[in-house]
Formats: structure tokens, C-alpha cells, sequence
């Protein structure tokens, strides 16, 4: 069977029948896996809604984590000091609470040694013990004269107030869960802080609803709060696993929204007029510092808790006070720091001895001081360095399980299980390291676990579903085919029932005819041995469809000695065009390895030689693609005009003395990464339009050669004298281009010069558009 053959039963105009849904039963009427895979992804997106304890843990576990691996790089230079009641502290000065004096001393050694704001991570609750007045009360058998001297004199916290209003000292409030039956004090001081939080929003949202909620505050002694320049609570909530990773940056309490102690020491070290929340329809959005210097925009969650960015912790524990933030309070009181150690730093008070009680899980280090979870806050702050979680990231956490669910319900069915499976795994690795890179990149926190929960949830309810059905499918065809068809082609057809129906698809694609030359004469030099010839043919046609195969074709049949190949389908293939011409380069190099073997088989066999020689047409277009035959016999083929015309091509190629005809469209998108050179305009046989024709010159390395570059710019120019019936200087051209590059468009330009050599005798019309018209296929 010649090409031409194939061509003509490839070529139609009518369309095949659309592709029929798999056995699944009409859209409207879903399946019990459907509906069960729906109430999945239902109940999904509910939890992750109302965000039950256990859906919170798996998230959180996730954030810690990745603060594991990735944690905060931290400034050069912090801009905080923890001043740390440590073991050698309460070993030199004594334990604590120390004297009110003596936490003035040093108050007042920090602002001696230029420290910007100070804050204390502790509450002074209950009256100094120490106090003269109080001692006073206390000494027995003392005379009045001494108790009245005692009490002339001025309490402890009256000298801790005294020096509190020479330096910006902001005092630690607490939440409590415990009802208080002391009556609250209000001080001028307590009373502006508390109206300098306001709210920002379209409709001045009340922040108060969405924020964590205590009834009871601790507080300081009123003759402290009112020296101090501000108030910030210092409480940090632990969560359902004990572990602080969120801190409250505002909170309620009775009512009044109060700010934390780090955003308070930033107000009053930045002197800041205010400090506003804004609320969006999640909740709370962000908390920010308005200063002098500038506007600090703090993110926090829905309930205005941050999600602290740890470093890694500082352990310092030297005696000559080395450490990043850390240096002992009792250094701090004797002098011993270095110079300018604290200069414009951001002082916290705070305690990293065990006995005091302040020693925190956190995600970087599971026994962290309290006051060290602040630091890290304030750090945060100045620096910028957050880590977002933004409510939009829930509603994309809620659309990544639809559409997944959704996905997975459309090809589950379709594609089959495990199929899906391998896509779902390599795009949850591939949301699994895109959330990675939201966090090293731009510090932004997504979570996949819970989607991906959901996800393999829909995936097993619809994978175990379609198991069954297969099961079912499988001896539905092995009872219904195993009379007529053979065992394998029975369990093919089990496996994929899919192919039992017809179908198509409109594509662009690319097509390969290639024949052989003379096979003729070479059959009938095997008359009486047909067996020989078969082999022959085999010999050849493996070669030729390996170098197909490796270059993402697909062969449509094999008809005698000619191969019909496409490419672009099944499978879509952006270098259709590249990878046919490449092809077909490749397949003449394989031809000649044959020839050279049977050659040498035949010098040393003693038998004539014959060689093998062939055409190749390759051309680009729309085509339909499917399954088409019969409901009893049908094969993956396709149809189009653009087959047929490939098919005239390969059938022109000896005509033009040239072994590979290429369309105009394929020539194009080559064009520049292989060598192509213009052949003619040419009405082939069954085509009333015109086409322009190409052929290939070698490979890519050609492409780029100043030769070829020569040569087709004297090729293009006799072309065009060749159109415009300039004849004497299309042949003297043709003289100039023969024999270069190997001699490669020889056999074509002895063809025109045969053409030009007819015209001198007939000349064409005066009008003539230069179209050659082929008398044969």
C-alpha cells in the first residue's frame, strides 16, 4: 500500500463522534462515592472554619518547625538588653523581691549608662516589706521615738517612684483568670495610655469582641504606675501544647483593651502619641505603632496574638556579660558593663533563674526565659521581621481543599487512582515547597497539613470507590469478550474499557509520511523468497520507527514499506515540529548504517546489492485525532488535510531530487534551529491551492554556519529571479550554488535547470504567479 493510499483514508471531512462519558451515569445523578467524597470536603471545610483544637495543633506544630529550621537571623547589634535576675544576682545582692531602693538603683544605673526605655517583665503587686514605715510597724519594743523617725521617712516605693520619673520606665500588668475583690486604681498616667488605643477600619470596628479576654488585672502599686511612663501587660498565654508561639500584642481586660508590654516600651522609648488596631472582617488584622519617626504596622492574627519569629536562643551565662542581650542585673548595679554596652537599648527586666518561675516552652527551645519571648518580640518589631499569617491564607487553605476535592472527584473516575495518586503526590510536594519557600522567602506561614488531610480523605473514599467499580467493569468485559477475542486482548480491554469507544479531538499536529524508493524492484528481486523480504522490511522499519519513538513521536500504521508518524498527540509536545524534522535527519543516518551492513553482508555473501532509499514528507496542521474504525475494529489515527498533504509531500521529494519535503508551516517554526531552503510553490495533485515547499539541509549545527548562511542568500535570490522570469540570471545562480555544502541541493537545482531550459522555449504567461503545477502524487 503506497502513501497516497494512506493519505486518501486518512482525509475526511466529517467529524467523529464525540467522546461519550465513561460509564458513570448522567451528571445530575452522582455516584455514592460522589456524594460521600462530597460530604468530606464538606465536613473539611467546616472544622477548618470553626478551627477545632486538633486541627490547630497539627498547624501549629508545622509553624514550629519550620521556626526550627529556619529561625530569625538576629541583628548584629541587638537593640535590646535583657537585664537578667540571674543566679548570680540573687547570689550577690539577695533574694528575691529585692528592695524597691534597690530596683530604683537600678532603674537609675540604666539610665546613667544611656539606656533608652526600661520595662519590667515582673509586677510590684503588694508593698516593699523593706520599707521603713513598714519595718516600723513590724519592730517590737522599739520606742516612738524611732517608729515616728521611721515613718517621717520615705517609703520604698516613694524612692522607686522618685527615680521612675527621671527615666522612661514602663511597668509589667497582668491577666487573670482569678476574680479580684481590690478595687481598681486610676491614675492620670493609666488613663491616657488607655485612651491612646484606638481603632482603624472602614466602620471603627470595636477590636474588643475578637480579642483574648481576662477578667482580673494584676497590677502595680498605684504610686508606680503613676510615676511610670507607661503600661503593658507581659502575659503570654501558652496553648493546648503548652508551647508559647503567639503572643497577645493587645488584650482585653474588664472591659478596657490594654497593649503588651513590648508595644508599650516602643510607644513611650519612640515617645508615640498612639497605638491603633485594625479590624477586618477575620478579625483583628494588624496592631500599629504611630511615633514620630514613623508608623511600625505589627500583622497579628484574628485575635491580635503575633506569631513570634524566634532566633536562636541567647545562652548567655559568662561573667563578663557577653552574651547578645543578656547581661546580669547585678553587673548593671556595680558598673561592670563596658561602656556604651547599653547605650540607646531597650532595657528588659526579667529573670532567667529556674527558682523564679518564668521559664517558657517555645518552638526554637523548649526552656526558654519568659523575658526572652519579649526580646524576641521587640526584636521583631524594630526590625520588621514577622512572620504572616494573614486570614486570607485560611480562605486559601479552604479553597486549596474544594478545588483539590473537586480535582480529585473529576479525574479519580477518569484517570484512575494511581494516576492520581502520582499527580497528587508531586503537587503536594509542590505546595509543600512552595509553603516552604512563602516562609524563607517572604516569611509568610501557609499550612498543608490539614488540606493535604482532607485531601487524601477525598482521595481514599473515591480510590476504594473506584477499585470496585473497576472490579465490576473488569468482569463485566472479560464476560462479555472472552468468546470472540483472544485471553490478551480481553485483560487489555479489561484494564482500559476506555478503548472500546470512539472518539476525537481537534489538534495541531505534525505528520510524517516515509516510503521507500524503487521497493518495487527490490520485491521482486526477492520473488522466491518472500520470507527474505519480510525480514527486509523489518530490518528497516525497526530502525526507522526507534529514531521516531525517541523523539516523542507516535506511529499511526505501518502500510507495506511506508511508516505514517505524528506528533503532538497523544501526548502534547510544544517542539512538534523540531522533534518530526529531527527525525527525519535521524532516520536517513540510520538508513545509511543499514545500507553500509547490508553491503558488507553482500560483498561477503556473494549476493547482489541493493540499496535502500526513501522519501520523507513532513507538514503541520489541524488534524482530528481518536479513536476511529467501527464499533467491532478501530484504531488511534488521525484525519485532515493536513495528512494528505504530508502525504503529497513525501511523493514530491524524488521529483525535487531532495530526500525530505517540508510544509510551509513546519518550515516556519524550524526555521533558525535547522537549516531549511525554499523548494517551490507548488499545486500538488488534489489540492487546487497553492503551497510553499521546503526541505532540510542538515542539523542544528549547520544552522548556524556561515556557509549555509551564504548559501541560502544566493539560493532566496535565484528563487526569486527563477518568479520573476528572469531566467539567464536564475541559471547563473544555480552555477554559483552547485556543489556547496556537499553538494546538498544538486539533484534540485538540476531539476530547475531542467525547468528553466522549457521556459526559454515556452515562456509562462506574462502573469505568471511562479506555481508550479504537479502532475503526479
Amino acid at each position: 500500500m503506497g502513501t497516497e493510499d494512506a493519505a486518501e483514508a486518512s482525509d475526511g471531512s466529517a467529524p467523529p463522534r464525540r467522546r461519550k462519558r465513561r460509564g458513570r451515569g448522567p451528571w445530575w445523578k452522582p455516584s455514592l462515592a460522589t456524594l460521600l467524597a462530597f460530604a468530606v470536603i464538606g465536613g473539611g471545610l467546616f472544622l477548618r472554619y470553626v478551627d477545632p483544637w486538633f486541627v490547630e495543633f497539627v498547624r501549629v506544630k508545622v509553624f514550629d518547625a519550620y521556626n526550627r529550621i529556619e529561625p530569625r537571623e538576629p541583628p548584629a547589634q541587638s537593640p535590646v538588653v535583657i537585664v537578667d535576675l540571674d543566679e548570680r544576682s540573687l547570689a550577690e545582692v539577695g533574694q528575691w523581691p529585692w528592695p524597691r531602693t534597690v530596683v530604683g538603683d537600678l532603674i537609675a544605673a540604666l539610665r546613667d549608662q544611656g539606656a533608652a526605655v526600661v520595662g519590667f517583665d515582673v509586677v510590684f503587686a503588694e508593698p516593699d516589706r523593706t520599707s521603713p514605715d513598714r519595718i516600723a510597724d513590724s519592730l517590737r519594743g522599739a520606742g516612738p521615738t524611732v517608729t515616728a523617725a521611721l515613718k517621717e521617712l520615705p517609703s520604698n516605693e516613694e524612692v522607686m517612684a522618685s527615680i521612675m520619673r527621671t527615666m522612661r520606665t514602663v511597668m509589667g500588668q497582668a491577666g487573670s483568670n482569678a476574680p479580684d475583690d481590690t478595687p481598681p486604681h486610676e491614675t492620670a498616667q493609666y488613663t491616657s495610655v488607655r485612651a491612646n488605643l484606638g481603632t482603624l477600619g472602614a466602620t471603627e470596628t470595636d477590636p474588643r469582641p475578637y480579642l483574648i479576654s481576662k477578667p482580673t488585672l494584676i497590677h502595680n502599686l498605684e504610686v508606680l504606675e503613676a510615676s511610670s511612663s507607661g503600661l503593658g501587660m507581659f502575659s503570654v498565654d501558652e496553648e493546648v501544647d503548652g508551647v508559647i508561639r503567639r503572643v497577645p500584642l493587645v488584650m482585653e481586660v474588664d472591659g478596657v483593651v490594654k497593649p503588651a508590654l513590648s508595644v508599650e516600651m516602643l510607644r513611650v522609648g519612640f515617645q508615640g502619641n498612639s497605638i491603633v488596631t485594625v479590624v477586618d472582617p477575620g478579625g483583628m488584622h494588624e496592631v500599629r505603632l504611630q511615633t514620630p519617626q514613623g508608623n511600625y504596622p505589627i500583622p497579628v492574627d484574628g485575635r491580635g496574638r503575633l506569631w513570634v519569629y524566634f532566633a536562636e536562643p541567647d545562652r548567655f551565662n559568662t561573667p563578663d556579660s557577653s552574651g547578645r542581650m543578656y547581661v546580669s542585673a547585678v553587673d548593671v548595679l556595680e558598673g561592670r558593663l563596658p561602656p556604651g554596652r547599653l547605650a540607646g537599648r531597650l532595657a528588659l527586666v526579667g529573670t532567667s533563674a529556674t527558682g523564679l518561675l518564668d521559664i517558657r516552652a517555645t518552638p526554637i527551645e523548649p526552656r526558654l526565659p519568659g523575658v526572652e519571648v519579649h526580646a524576641n518580640i521587640l526584636e521583631n518589631i524594630l526590625t520588621q521581621q514577622f512572620i504572616r499569617y494573614p486570614f486570607t491564607m485560611v480562605l486559601w487553605e479552604m479553597i486549596a481543599i474544594l478545588a483539590a476535592g473537586l480535582a480529585l472527584i473529576f479525574f479519580v473516575p477518569r484517570v484512575g487512582p494511581i494516576f492520581t495518586l502520582a499527580g497528587l503526590v508531586v503537587s503536594g510536594g509542590g505546595i509543600a515547597a512552595a509553603s516552604w519557600y512563602l516562609f524563607i522567602e517572604h516569611k509568610t506561614f501557609l499550612d498543608v497539613t490539614y488540606p493535604g488531610a482532607m485531601v487524601f480523605a477525598v482521595y481514599a473514599v473515591l480510590a476504594f470507590s473506584n477499585y470496585a467499580r473497576d472490579a465490576a467493569e473488569k468482569r463485566q468485559v472479560r464476560g462479555a469478550f472472552s468468546q470472540y477475542l483472544s485471553p490478551d486482548l480481553v485483560e487489555q480491554l479489561a484494564e482500559n474499557p476506555d478503548q472500546l469507544r470512539l472518539g476525537g479531538e481537534t489538534k495541531r499536529m505534525t505528520l510524517l509520511f516515509c516510503d521507500v524508493r524503487g521497493f518495487t524492484t527490490i520485491s521482486e528481486s526477492y520473488r522466491s523468497d518472500p520470507q527474505g523480504l519480510t525480514r527486509l522490511i523489518n530490518r528497516l522499519l525497526t530502525p526507522l520507527t526507534n529514531e521516531i519513538l525517541q523523539r516523542q513521536g507516535t506511529i499511526d500504521k505501518y502500510m507495506g514499506d511506508c511508516i505514517m508518524a505524528f506528533w503532538n498527540a497523544p501526548l502534547e509536545d510544544e517542539r512538534q515540529e523540531v522533534h518530526a524534522c529531527q527525525s527525519a535527519l535521524a532516520m536517513f543516518e540510520a538508513l545509511e548504517r543499514l545500507n553500509e551492513e547490508r553491503k558488507r553482508e553482500a560483498e561477503e555473501g556473494g549476493f547482489a546489492y541493493l540499496p535502500l532509499n526513501i522519501g520523507i514528507g513532513v507538514n503541520t496542521g489541524d488534524c482530528v485525532v481518536g479513536n476511529m474504525g467501527s464499533d467491532q475494529r478501530f484504531d488511534y489515527s488521525v484525519l485532515g488535510d493536513a495528512v494528505n498533504l504530508a502525504s503529497r509531500l513525501e511523493g514530491q521529494s524524488k521529483s525535487y531530487g531532495v530526500g525530505t519535503v517540508i510544509g510551509e508551516d513546519t518550515a516556519e517554526a524550524v526555521r533558525g534551529q535547522l537549516p531549511v531552503a525554499e523548494l517551490d510553490l507548488i499545486a500538488v495533485k488534489g489540492k487546487s491551492e497553492a503551497v510553499r515547499i521546503f526541505t532540510l539541509l542538515g542539523d542544528a549545527r549547520l544552522a548556524q554556519s556561515p556557509d549555509y548562511e551564504s548559501l541560502i542568500a544566493d539560493h532566496d535570490a535565484m528563487m526569486a529571479a527563477y518568479r520573476a522570469q528572469r531566467f539567464d540570471e536564475a541559471d547563473a545562480l544555480i552555477a554559483k550554488c552547485e556543489g556547496r555544502l556537499d553538494g546538498a541541493l544538486d539533484g534540485f537545482y538540476a531539476v530547475y535547470r531542467e525547468r528553466i531550459a522549457e521556459f526559454r522555449e515556452t515562456p509562462p504567461p506574462a502573469d505568471w504567479d511562479g506555481v508550479y503545477v504537479a502532475t503526479s502524487k
